[in-house]
């Protein structure tokens, strides 16, 4: 039996090239329909909100607002602590 995969000089197993070929062409792909999907179930979920009044909508923006500005302090306090 024919085994496709090479053994490399590190002694760990690589595939074959058209492998890597097809992955490399193949991985832009999914990354845009992910994107796509992504995007579609944002802006449904955004009408759906904004549907539901003033108040909830105010509120979710509010509760976004304070996730990102929580994530962009924690990534900065990151990387001030990973300066030498």
């Amino acid at each position: 039996m024919h085994n496709p995969a090479r053994v490399a000089q590190d002694g760990k197993m690589t595939p074959p090239a058209r492998a890597d070929a097809l992955m490399d062409l193949l991985v832009p792909a999914w990354q845009f329909v992910i994107g796509v999907v992504v995007a579609v179930v944002v802006v449904v979920m955004a009408v759906r909100l904004a549907r539901r009044g003033r108040s909830r909508m105010r509120t979710a923006m509010v509760v976004t607002g304070a996730g990102i500005l929580g994530l962009t302090i924690i990534r900065i306090l990151q990387a001030a602590a990973q300066r030498p």
